[in-house]
């Protein structure tokens, strides 16, 4: 898509392909004039804001909310989805093909998948998720950024909203025991790495993987909700965000890949680590209220069990 220049500030944000020097904001996560400790200065009209993301999740805080029911995922099956994969100098970020989509979940309509785009630390050993959980930080998180479906691509109109955008954060653990290479399909994508070791590299992706096989063994039915913003400049205040409770396991040789082989410009400058935002004051979190179902089970298996132990004293 071709984008307006009064626009650029805002696509650095969503797309950080855009070189965001051209727009007078010089943002990276390498360098102390330019790191996230210095955004509120650099780009003061949001990053300075008063729901900035990300934000620790203290799960004991979090409100139930019955309204916080299933995603519809459409087309995370397809193997075709993702199109190409790209080092942007701030991440690496794999586009889609138009068609997926997610809805329910409490968003108010259906939104469109554009990208997913991953954070790290440097390896297992100096975690890198953005978003914390009881102050605990993972390896890695990915996000899925998706649009309402209503604007149709028009960016001017859907920054006005308050809820243009829907993140999916996914937390990216290191797998127990010795595993390598595993899961598949992550090792897959960790393979094109080698293709997009300098800035702007783009690599054209073959058929074979999904977002399913990605986000294998994750139940997505157990999420955190929270109003928050962009974690990059100029970190609008425009996103839903939901943080899935499980991780995905993801063998920690393949964790390592990212932190040893992508740079934030040529193969002579740093390599890409440490690449998330420091946390941002508490959000009001919600997450799924226990049915009364599962209190009634939980009640039934307490007493069943406390049976058990009276009859044996």
């Amino acid at each position: 898509m071709i984008f307006l220049v009064a626009l650029v500030l805002t696509v650095c944000a969503l797309t950080p392909t855009v070189d965001c020097a051209t727009a007078g904001i010089e943002w990276c996560y390498h360098l102390p004039a330019c790191k996230d400790t210095n955004w509120a200065t650099i780009s003061p009209k949001y990053c300075n804001g008063s729901r900035q993301s990300p934000i620790n999740i203290n799960t004991t805080a979090a409100k139930p909310d019955e309204s916080l029911t299933e995603f519809t995922f459409t087309n995370f099956s397809s193997t075709t989805a993702l199109t190409t994969i790209e080092n942007t100098g701030k991440t690496v970020k794999v586009n889609f093909a138009s068609g997926v989509q997610i809805s329910g979940g409490s968003l108010s309509e259906a939104y469109n998948s554009l990208q997913f785009h991953l954070h790290w630390g440097n390896g297992p050993s100096i975690p890198g998720s953005e978003h914390t959980v009881d102050g605990k930080r993972y390896p890695m998180e990915m996000h899925i950024v998706n649009v309402k479906s209503s604007y149709n691509g028009n960016l001017t109109e859907a920054l006005a909203d308050s809820t243009s955008l829907a993140a999916l954060g996914f937390f990216i653990e290191e797998m127990s025991g010795n595993a390598t290479g595993e899961p598949a399909s992550w090792k897959t994508l960790a393979s094109y790495l080698a293709n997009i070791t300098t800035k702007g590299q783009t690599f054209t992706l073959p058929s074979g993987i999904s977002l399913d096989d990605l986000l294998v063994g994750v139940n997505r039915a157990k999420y955190y909700r929270y109003l928050g913003s962009l974690t990059t400049p100029a970190c609008n205040e425009v996103v839903v965000w939901t943080v899935f409770k499980e991780p995905i396991k993801v063998s920690k040789d393949l964790i390592e890949l990212f932190s040893k082989t992508v740079h934030v410009n040529d193969t002579s400058s740093p390599l890409m680590t440490n690449t998330f935002r420091g946390i941002q004051p508490d959000q009001p979190v919600t997450t799924q209220a226990v049915s009364s179902a599962s209190t009634t089970c939980y009640s039934l298996g307490l007493m069943v069990l406390s049976l058990a132990l009276w009859k044996n004293l």
